[in-house]
């Protein structure tokens, strides 16, 4: 048909190249037996798997810790056992190769066969090994098309037709087939980048030597190190000019002093807070807009606190630069608390602070490492009903949801002041009868 589109014209052409080739093959004596070659070098592989399977399995499963180095290294090539079988049979597939060429001067047919296995160990590597959703997007959307097309021999054909076709972009033109690769690229390098900072981090964090302040400043600072290193080396291998970027980085600058200078702020005050080391993970912290809780995390933007109830309030980071900041605790310092009781009247007052304090210092949690911290009780006021204390008492960290402190000090003074038959005042009101009327005082 003379209207039809080229497109079609040449799919059918593929097809019929594709019939001649296969109709060559089922008429060729040289071709049966490479088909011969292909089903041996299978049924060898998948017997040599069954054999090895379970003595690799065994030889590399670790028996004691599993977080000793080479323990890890043992797991870690344990996961490719699926790989076995697929790459055995192309092992197989390529000595056969060897063979019918000596012989008959041709392979192309058991040459397709070893395509064919490649490509099933590529889709179990991307199957069954690849774990990360990231990695395995690219396996599945990438890898294996390419795998397909490199099998059936059109993978030189597509990336030539995709190289060939160029998207413009203002003064600016690229391939498809640069596009793909930036992209993919882009993104290898870039989940590199975050594994390597994510090791880095925990490495940081496990230097207990180190205030907390400066192991987060060290983990930020190896993070933007990490990542521009990611994207120099990106560019570098794409073949992009650094030079071509100053007017993007120009654009940037603009927008920072328009509509980004809030997140400017926001990363230069987290640099800051960092650097001081005044509020920290760890903490607990109260703003003047009223939000309470203990930093929990602080990012490039924003801190975040956790409060009693396990709610997380997100905090930028200006607010701890610009406004008033209270700071009940450095990361596990004392603090001090006070559990206000009465007694009667009646009770022995002068012999009530000692048997407090010393029935409270019994207890594992509140401190009596110097005389500063010792518990202290006082005398606050006669009140209408009985003779007001308070003890005062200290302990490492806050009196929050989790610790609750300051029940178990009241608990303490019940037992201590039922034990020695002190008596806890009731409220009490004497009515007087005049005459006909009554009358409350």
């Amino acid at each position: 048909m003379e209207n039809r589109p080229q497109i079609v014209d040449t799919a059918l052409g593929y097809l019929n190249q594709g019939w001649e080739i296969a109709e060559g093959w089922l008429l060729s004596p040289a071709a049966w037996s490479q088909f011969g070659l292909l089903v041996v070098a299978y049924l060898a592989a998948r017997f040599a798997d069954r054999k090895l399977e379970p003595f690799l399995t065994r030889i590399l499963t670790p028996n004691g810790d599993r977080n000793h180095p080479i323990a890890k290294v043992r797991l870690f090539a344990l996961i490719f056992l699926p790989l076995t079988m697929p790459l055995l049979a192309w092992a197989f597939t390529a000595m056969g190769e060897q063979v019918t060429r000596s012989i008959f001067g041709s392979g192309a047919v058991i040459a397709f066969g070893k395509r064919v296995f490649l490509f099933l160990a590529v889709r179990a590597f991307a199957q069954h090994i690849i774990k990360d959703p990231f990695l395995k997007l690219l396996g599945r959307y990438i890898l294996i098309p390419m795998a397909a097309l490199y099998t059936v021999g059109l993978l030189d054909l597509v990336t030539t037709k995709l190289d060939e076709t160029v998207v413009p972009l203002g003064n600016m033109s690229f391939s498809l087939l640069f596009a793909i690769r930036f992209a993919v690229l882009g993104g290898v390098i870039f989940w590199l980048g975050r594994w390597s900072n994510d090791q880095t981090a925990q490495a940081i964090k496990k230097q207990k030597e180190m205030r907390p302040a400066a192991r987060e400043l060290a983990v930020k600072a190896a993070e933007i190190a990490i990542f521009g290193a990611a994207f120099l080396i990106l560019m570098n291998i794409m073949g992009v000019n650094l030079t071509s970027l100053a007017v993007l980085g120009g654009a940037i600058g603009v927008g920072l002093g328009f509509g980004l200078q809030q997140i400017a702020s926001n990363f230069i005050s987290g640099v800051i807070l960092l650097l001081e080391g005044q509020a920290t993970v760890g903490d607990y912290v109260e703003l003047d807009g009223g939000e309470a809780g203990t930093i929990v995390k602080m990012t490039a933007r924003a801190a975040i606190l956790e409060t009693f109830d396990g709610k997380w309030i997100v905090v930028p980071n200006e607010h701890f630069i610009t406004t008033r900041v209270v700071n009940y605790s450095d990361a596990g310092s004392a603090n001090r608390y006070e559990a206000p009781f009465s007694v009667s009247y009646k009770a022995d007052i002068e012999a009530v602070p000692g048997i407090i304090e010393q029935a409270v210092a019994e207890l594992d949690f509140v401190l009596t490492d110097s005389e500063e911290h010792m518990p202290d009780c006082e005398l606050r006021a006669f009140g209408d009903s009985g003779v007001d204390f308070a003890l005062e008492f200290w302990v490492n960290g806050i009196d929050d949801g989790r610790n609750k402190f300051t029940p178990r000090v009241m608990m303490q003074i019940w037992k201590a002041l039922k034990a020695n038959d002190i008596e806890i005042p009731y409220p009490h009101r004497v009515v007087e009868m005049l005459g006909d009327g009554v009358k409350p005082s």
